[in-house]
């Protein structure tokens, strides 16, 4: 019984065949026309379609213009000067020009490792402490480290060697060790007073005179 009553409040709930018809069908969303233009004066977007007359504005594919287009006119980003930053190569690392490394703390080693163990980059990528073998390893200072390891990476920092060499461990850089580059020495300037001494006074450079206080040419008269 209790299904045939389920059955009837269903029949009940559906519309009817008069409630429910091609008329009376509406869309869950209500729709918008689009946008007709070129109709005729009447339709309100003939003519000129919206466009107004002439100009860029009114032409095909005006809308289109990439970031940054200022109209034709020298845009801003290549009228503003240019300094040395991440475009340049000599900005390593920085920008198109970067170079990435895997970090990797001496804490870490410390907690994954025991000691005399040997540190390469697969070792530490089989302890889950980095995730490509073919991408730079650099080993960082941060943290403890007391066991004894033999660490083989492309790069440390300072501190991090400091530690590993403390705890009786050896450092290997698998690029080779990087040589500090000397810095260019540029001649310094000759200050001013210097300068100024060197200057000979008018006192100098003017011709001496006879000790009787003859002239040069009343000299050259008497010979």
């Amino acid at each position: 019984m209790a299904r045939k009553d389920l059955a009837r409040e269903d029949l009940a709930a559906e519309p009817s065949a008069s409630e429910l018809s091609l008329s009376s069908l509406k869309p869950a969303q209500a729709r918008k026309d689009r946008k007709r233009v070129g109709r005729g004066l009447g339709s309100g977007k003939g003519r000129y379609s919206g466009r107004g007359i002439k100009g860029q504005k009114s032409r095909a594919g005006s809308h289109k213009m990439p970031a940054g287009f200022e109209g034709g006119q020298m845009p801003i980003d290549m009228r503003v000067g240019k300094l040395r930053g991440n475009t340049s190569a000599d900005a390593m690392p920085i920008g198109p020009f970067r170079t990435y490394s895997q970090p990797v703390n001496v804490g870490d080693l410390q907690a994954r490792f025991d000691a005399g163990a040997e540190v390469t980059p697969e070792t530490l990528k089989a302890a889950g402490l980095i995730r490509k073998v073919s991408v730079d390893v650099k080993i960082l200072g941060e943290g403890d480290l007391t066991a004894k390891l033999a660490v083989s990476a492309h790069g440390f920092s300072k501190s991090a060697v400091e530690k590993i060499e403390a705890s009786g461990g050896t450092v290997t850089w698998l690029r080779g060790e990087p040589v500090e580059k000397k810095k260019k020495r540029h001649k310094a300037a000759k200050p001013a007073a210097a300068e100024a001494d060197d200057e000979p006074t008018p006192a100098e450079s003017a011709p001496a005179e006879p000790a009787d206080g003859s002239t040069e040419a009343e000299a050259e008269a008497e010979e």
